[in-house]
C-alpha cells in the first residue's frame, strides 16, 4: 500500500478531529481516533520539516541572472 499524501493526511486528521470534537465515540475508539491522530501529526510535521529542508529561493546575483540561496540563509542575514 502506498504512503498517503500530506493532503491525504491533513483530511483525515480533520475527520479525526471531528468526530472527536463531537464527542458521540465509545471511549475505546476515541482513544484510537487519539492514537491515529498523534500519529498522523508526528507524519506531517516530518513532511513538512523535509519540504522545509528543500526550500529555495531564487535571489538576483550581481549580474541580475538568478542565484539560487538557500531559504535557511535568508534568516541569518
Amino acid at each position: 500500500m502506498a504512503e498517503k499524501t500530506f493532503e491525504e493526511k491533513i483530511a483525515r486528521l480533520e475527520k479525526i478531529v471531528s468526530s472527536l470534537e463531537r464527542g458521540d465515540a465509545q471511549l475505546a475508539e476515541s482513544l484510537s481516533l487519539f492514537e491515529e491522530g498523534t500519529k498522523l501529526v508526528s507524519d506531517c510535521s516530518r513532511m513538512l520539516d523535509r519540504a522545509e529542508q528543500k526550500v529555495v529561493k531564487l535571489m538576483k546575483g550581481t549580474d541580475g541572472a538568478p542565484v539560487e540561496t538557500e531559504f535557511a540563509d535568508e534568516e541569518k542575514a
